[in-house]
């Protein structure tokens, strides 16, 4: 599972918006109190469900892709022995990092597998940036990888593409709106601490992005899809807010 361990300005609200992301979100639990509705098939009426799309669409419409997430000095980051470990299953995935590719697919121009090396030539973005897990704990790593616009931008996929998903070698599966994946925080990381990721965490190359809940930082990424289809993913099939922006 993703959620281990979920230069930047401090949280601001949209600008000129009198309702902010935060505040709807702080509104879901009333919403939710007010119940569902029972089908004549016995059905529960996904009230929630409905809400939760309208959660996304609005979390969707404020999202500003200049706006980056706090970023921490060194004092501020957690201990390395306090680098937390979570994941979907107990068992962490037979993964080969010297033998690992990337796959890429979808609405590319040069779909294909793609080396470690490859990914590392390309610019790199360092970071101490808070982990969110919706779990309620949080830690600030320091990450180092390469921008996921960077490598999109060198695989040539389709600007106009809405959705990038993600499939992972203990087949967890999450994706992301493109504005996300752009997003310069969004990174493909393959260090943290100065060091190469080790297997716990997902070596050899998960995705960290600040911007959402932990459950979206996918550890071992096997495979890129760029899509029009929102292909959705492990926990938000089982109810988890999709969009999961913080």
């Amino acid at each position: 599972m993703a959620d281990d361990a979920g230069n930047g300005k401090r949280g601001e609200g949209a600008a000129g918006s009198g309702l902010t992301r935060r505040s709807v979100l702080k509104l879901s639990p009333l919403l939710l109190l007010a119940g569902c509705d029972m089908t004549p098939e016995g059905r529960t009426e996904s009230f929630l469900r409905s809400f939760q799309k309208f959660n996304d669409w609005f979390q969707s419409k404020v999202f500003d892709r200049s706006r980056l997430s706090t970023e921490y000095s060194a004092a501020e980051l957690t201990p390395e022995e306090g680098f937390r470990v979570n994941s979907k299953d107990d068992d962490v995935p037979d993964v080969d990092p010297a033998a690992w590719t990337l796959a890429v697919e979808g609405l590319v121009e040069r779909p294909g597998t793609y080396a470690l090396a490859t990914i590392a030539s390309l610019p790199k973005r360092v970071m101490n940036t808070r982990h969110c897990c919706v779990e309620g704990w949080s830690i600030i790593p320091r990450w180092g990888g390469t921008p996921l616009g960077e490598f999109l931008r060198m695989v040539g996929a389709d600007p106009g593409a809405k959705y990038v998903s993600v499939e992972c070698a203990d087949d967890y599966t999450t994706s992301y709106d493109m504005p996300s994946a752009l997003h310069r925080q969004t990174l493909l990381c393959y260090e943290a601490y100065d060091k190469p990721l080790t297997l716990p965490h997902g070596a050899p190359v998960r995705i960290v992005i600040p911007t959402k809940l932990g459950y979206k930082s996918a550890k071992w990424v096997r495979k890129l899809t760029v899509t029009n289809e929102n292909t959705g993913g492990y926990w938000e099939d089982q109810g988890y807010d999709w969009f999961a922006g913080i």
